[in-house]
């Protein structure tokens, strides 16, 4: 875990605290004390193992959730219960295990009702977090097009920010050997590609498909290029 004492990370946390408690307040929980679930997740975002889903990741995919509302006022019909998915999403992360989205779901099926969240929004936010496993929201479900959005949005960064972000990934994998992890990171952005759109609310489609496409197509050419260790 990242040292408490240092002054960055501290008002970081200190910031991610109270955007905790201004959306469990948004949400309507009944909770008294926010605190310690805010502490939980952020404890679970500062595990020594991540590299790319830290609590950067998370402040990201909360301030492109803050974007897509104001952008689109008043898209997402319940935007606490997508920014409460956006603190679950990746709250349970461990790279050599394949169910991180399903536990990360059930660890807010039992946390938010202990915080007050009631039952049908529990359930919402829960199946938002499952959706980010294939970042497939359906036409008309527009709490998932913005939490999908807010999370693929990495992918429209500007090109030394997207290398950041690549090394990052590649250091959470680095158990697995150069060869497998270039194979399977190209057949992931293969399949990005051959989507026909990667963001699906009006903002991202219009603001960050473009960039997003051609940060995905320059990696997967590099990964076919060079034959170089990333």
């Amino acid at each position: 875990m990242p040292d408490q004492a240092d002054p960055d990370t501290s008002s970081t946390l200190d910031a991610l605290r109270t955007r905790w408690t201004q959306t469990l307040k948004a949400a309507q929980a009944t909770t008294a004390t926010p605190t310690p679930y805010a502490d939980n997740l952020l404890t679970r975002y500062q595990e020594p193992h991540r590299r790319y889903h830290t609590l950067t990741h998370l402040t990201a995919v909360l301030d492109h959730i803050d974007v897509l509302e104001q952008a689109e006022a008043g898209y997402a019909p319940d935007p606490a219960l997508v920014r409460l998915a956006a603190w679950f999403h990746d709250a349970v992360y461990a790279p050599d295990r394949s169910e991180n989205e399903e536990r990360s779901a059930r660890l807010a099926e039992r946390a938010l009702p202990e915080a007050g969240v009631s039952a049908a929004d529990t359930a919402e936010v829960a199946r938002l977090v499952r959706l980010t496993v294939t970042h497939a929201p359906a036409p008309d479900d527009r709490n998932g097009q913005v939490l999908c959005d807010a999370d693929l949005a990495i992918l429209a960064a500007p090109p030394e920010t997207y290398a950041t972000y690549t090394a990052a990934v590649r250091e959470e994998y680095g158990f697995v050997p150069e060869d497998a992890f270039r194979e399977g990171r190209a057949a992931v952005l293969r399949q990005l590609l051959a989507l026909p759109r990667l963001f699906r609310t009006p903002y991202g489609a219009q603001v960050w498909e473009e960039a997003a496409r051609a940060n995905v197509a320059a990696e997967l050419a590099r990964l076919e290029a060079d034959p170089e260790p990333l």
